[in-house]
């Protein structure tokens, strides 16, 4: 009777159990006295939104995903108007470890929204708000990879939400902080590379990479395995690379978070060609890779 009058009880707290465990930090620096007056509360309303609300719409049984959120402001307007930079890391623990595993590292700029002093934070799904709607963006994108690397396109879903806001905050009166542009990182972009069909083996083998690779590799006995399927990601995006957008906002995206770990990984792998093959894919870190070749 005890052990199902417990049961009863949990049951709630499990349902409504949260996704995040995030932190924020704020640089206020270059903007005068008043202006960080009225943001005086800004860092804890924000932790406060992600940490106290629920997101994904299910269940949640996993650990938390452990996030940050790094505001720099850049300047100031007019009516409460802010000018921002933020960065978002996200991370995934690997089975066996106590270590985890970069998931996304991003610099989104610019950021533009107004904000009263304690001005309330609710989810409102039905309107783009210039604050709530891009910590929604960047919440949906982080479940969206969580899901996609404990099963084979677990994370549509959250990008498909994510997509959503993006579009419809380009055609919001905030659209400035959605802009499509050439630049080498768009929030749009990113969710059109997701959710295209030419990136459906890159995200399969994204599952493989954690699930089947990060988790395996602590194991001398399937270490093997875990070597192959990381391996497997690199060969098959070098494979189909000329077929894939040169500017692609997802691999960027990707390798920013993976590229040490990578590395890491393949420091004592004995075939050095394979540092080649990650020049050839991403370019953006070439210098380090020609560093674990050991080409001059």
């Amino acid at each position: 009777m005890l052990k199902t009058l417990f049961v009863i009880l949990l049951f709630p707290v499990l349902m409504l159990a949260q996704e995040f465990n995030a932190s924020v930090s704020v640089n206020m620096d270059q903007l005068n006295p008043g202006d960080r007056e009225k943001l005086e509360n800004f860092k804890s309303s924000i932790e406060d939104y992600i940490n106290k609300n629920k997101f994904s719409g299910k269940s949640w049984d996993g650990e938390k995903i452990l996030c940050n959120f790094n505001i720099i402001f850049t300047g100031s307007g007019d009516n409460n108007s802010y000018n921002a930079q933020l960065v978002v890391t996200s991370y995934r623990p690997i089975e066996g470890t106590k270590k985890d595993s970069p998931m996304m590292i991003i610099l989104d700029n610019p950021w533009s929204f107004t904000y009263e002093k304690n001005q309330p934070m609710r989810i409102n799904q039905a309107e783009i708000d210039p604050v709530t709607s891009m910590l929604d963006f960047y919440l949906y994108l982080m479940l969206g990879f969580d899901g996609d690397s404990w099963q084979k396109m677990g994370g549509t879903d959250y990008f498909k939400q994510a997509y959503d806001i993006s579009l419809r905050g380009a055609s919001s009166k905030y659209a400035a902080s959605w802009s499509y542009s050439n630049a080498p990182y768009t929030k749009r972009g990113l969710l059109e590379n997701i959710l295209d069909e030419r990136y459906t083996q890159f995200r399969s083998d994204y599952f493989n990479y954690h699930y089947n690779g990060l988790d395996l590799i602590n194991n001398p006995k399937t270490y093997d395995i875990a070597i192959k399927n990381i391996i497997k990601l690199i060969n098959d995006i070098d494979a189909v690379r000329e077929r894939l957008d040169s500017r692609s906002v997802l691999l960027k995206v990707f390798f920013d978070a993976k590229y040490n770990e990578i590395c890491d990984i393949l420091k004592n792998y004995p075939d050095k060609t394979i540092f080649s093959t990650l020049k050839r894919i991403d370019p953006f870190h070439i210098s380090k890779y020609t560093e674990m070749s050991g080409d001059n």
